[in-house]
């Protein structure tokens, strides 16, 4: 383990509302901000796909 706070936590959120914290290396997709919310059809997005190079690590 690193120094106390050396890992960041990313908040992830399931289907039913719950909300688990994740080591932020091993997150795959980030959180949309308010502007990314909805898609065209309306729908509200969950996740949007990060960059190769941050996933690489």
């Amino acid at each position: 383990m690193g120094k106390t706070g050396s890992i960041q936590w990313v908040k992830i959120k399931n289907r039913k509302g719950k909300v688990r914290l994740v080591e932020h290396n091993h997150v795959t997709h980030k959180r949309p901000g308010p502007a990314q919310r909805y898609s065209s059809a309306g729908t509200k997005r969950r996740r949007i796909k990060r960059s190769e190079k941050v996933v690489a690590k």
